[in-house]
């Protein structure tokens, strides 16, 4: 199986990054890890660890946080353990399921790689880096343990997986969307300026796209909530607002889907 793999490498306001990026088949996910202030924030997959250990080790960092438990977010921290005695900072809710081998469907391995088991330490509420201080953001939705990093000093908020695009169209199975508006309203009440996410990079106007990304999904909640009250059913609902087929719903195996969407706002109402 051909994959095609690169990565680039830049900076934007004083943050490094790199972008890594698998494509297959139709189908081309990224990732990116960033550097600011001494602080590495997620690592990257093991699939790219060309890239992003070459990135790793050219940078200078004094601690890694990680706004979540998946592969692609830490999938070179068992390197960064290997060669750096520095901390690396994770969930506690997550901890233990990354001191194990990896276990996620085989599609996400060959996109992502194996993430190798490490060891982490238990996120802090708030913590400081050279010249700084953060607030770490409880944002569940995306994964139970989702984390989002504000530095107070600069506005800078990286947001992981909270955002990744505007207007979603499939989500994961164990993603909900009313978690995700809750988290985006409790992000929403802090000041911040620049945005950095994990997958859509660098957002001009941070706010103002995570606040359409907010109303969005409630305008979503809305249709969804309406159309089950008329008698239709999930399935229908999903067809009706979301007819368009994705490639990474067929490959995942019904992992991502649009259904997903329907079934999270359905699971709270019920």
């Amino acid at each position: 199986m051909f994959l095609k793999k690169t990565a680039d490498v830049g900076e934007k306001n004083g943050v490094a990054y790199l972008n890594g990026k698998v494509k297959f088949q139709g189908v081309s996910l990224n990732v990116y890890s960033y550097s600011v202030d001494g602080v590495l924030i997620d690592t990257g997959s093991q699939s790219l660890d060309k890239f992003f250990e070459d990135f790793i080790a050219e940078t200078d960092f004094d601690q890694v946080m990680i706004s979540h438990f998946h592969e692609d977010h830490t999938g070179c921290a068992a390197y960064i353990e290997k060669t750096k005695n520095l901390p690396i900072f994770l969930n506690e809710k997550t901890i233990d399921y990354c001191t194990k081998r990896a276990d996620y469907p085989m599609y996400r391995k060959l996109f992502w790689g194996s993430r190798k088991p490490f060891q982490a330490k238990a996120m802090p509420r708030m913590f400081s880096s050279r010249n700084a201080t953060w607030d770490v953001i409880d944002t569940p939705g995306h994964s139970h343990d989702h984390k989002v990093f504000l530095n107070r000093n600069t506005g800078q908020l990286f947001t992981g997986d909270l955002f990744v695009s505007e207007r979603t169209k499939v989500l994961l199975a164990e993603e909900s969307i009313p978690e995700i508006i809750h988290s985006l309203e409790r992000v929403l009440t802090y000041d911040f300026q620049n945005v950095f996410c994990s997958h859509a990079g660098f957002l001009k106007d941070g706010r103002t796209a995570l606040e359409r990304k907010r109303d969005y999904l409630l305008s979503i909640q809305r249709e969804v909530l309406t159309l089950f009250e008329e008698g239709y059913m999930a399935e229908e609902i999903r067809n009706k607002l979301f007819p368009k087929k994705y490639p990474i719903v067929k490959f995942s195996g019904g992992e991502w889907d649009a259904l997903h969407i329907v079934t999270s706002i359905l699971n709270e109402k019920t």
